[in-house]
C-alpha cells in the first residue's frame, strides 16, 4: 500500500504530543503508551491501533543504513507487504531539529514521497521521548507489537551490518520471519536482536 502524502503541513506537524509513560518498552511486556504528531500534523497514538499488528520503524533518511533499505526499495517493499496484510507501520523520526534527518513542513512531505516511502504513518519525534522509551539506538531499529498490545520483537531489520544493498537478498530478515510465525499462530521465533546503522540523534 502507497500512502499518498499532500505537500502541505504546518510547523504543528512537528509538535510532539505527548506522554512520558515511566515504565520502559519491555519484551513479552505491554508496549509502552505514546502519542505523536504525524507528517500532517494528526495526533496518532498507539492506542488507536489496538487489535492489529503494529511495526513501529526508526528512520532518518540522511544515514546510508536507511538509504541502503530505501535506495533498494527493500523497506518501501517490506512496508507494502505488511500493511497489504492490515499490519500498521508506523515511521518514526527521533532526529532533533537540525540534526541529520530531521525535516519539517514541506520539506517533511517532500522528503516521504522522494523516498517512496509507504508506512501507515512518518511520525515527529523531535524531543526523542518514545525512541529513548523503546531503547532505539540505531537507524533502522524495528519493533514489533501484537493485538493485545505486547511488545513481542526488538532490534534489527536484518542479521547483515552493511551498507551495500547487494547483502539485502542473503540477509535473515527478522521483520518478515517474525511475522510469518505469528500469523501461523508460532511464537517469535526471535524476540530480541542488536540494531545497526546511525545513531539515532537524539536532542
Amino acid at each position: 500500500m502507497r500512502i499518498a502524502y499532500a505537500l502541505a503541513a504546518g510547523a504543528a506537524a512537528l509538535a510532539f504530543v505527548a506522554a512520558r509513560p515511566a515504565k520502559e518498552a519491555a519484551i513479552n511486556a505491554p508496549a509502552p503508551p505514546f502519542t505523536l504528531r504525524d507528517a500532517h500534523g494528526e495526533a496518532r497514538s498507539l492506542a488507536d491501533y489496538r487489535g492489529k499488528y503494529v511495526i513501529l520503524e526508526w528512520v532518518n533518511f540522511g544515514c546510508p543504513f536507511v538509504g541502503k533499505h530505501y535506495g533498494s526499495g527493500n523497506m518501501q517493499a517490506l512496508q507494502r507487504s505488511m500493511t497489504s496484510h492490515g499490519v500498521v507501520w508506523l515511521s518514526i523520526c527521533s532526529s532533533a531539529p537540525g540534526k541529520q534527518g530531521y525535516y519539517e513542513g514541506e520539506a517533511l512531505l517532500k522528503k516521504i514521497a522522494d523516498e517512496h516511502a509507504a508506512p501507515s504513518a512518518y511520525l515527529v519525534d523531535a524531543e526523542g521521548s518514545v525512541g529513548m522509551l523503546y531503547g532505539a539506538k540505531t537507524t533502522p531499529t524495528i519493533a514489533i507489537i501484537d493485538p493485545k498490545g505486547v511488545l513481542i520483537y526488538e532490534g534489527g531489520i536484518d542479521d547483515i551490518a552493511s551498507t551495500d544493498q547487494a547483502d539485502i537478498p542473503k540477509a535473515r530478515n527478522y521483520v518478515k520471519e517474525v511475522m510469518n510465525a505469528v500469523w501461523d499462530g508460532k511464537p517469535a521465533p526471535v524476540t530480541t536482536t542488536r540494531s545497526y546503522g546511525c545513531s539515532v540523534k537524539y536532542p
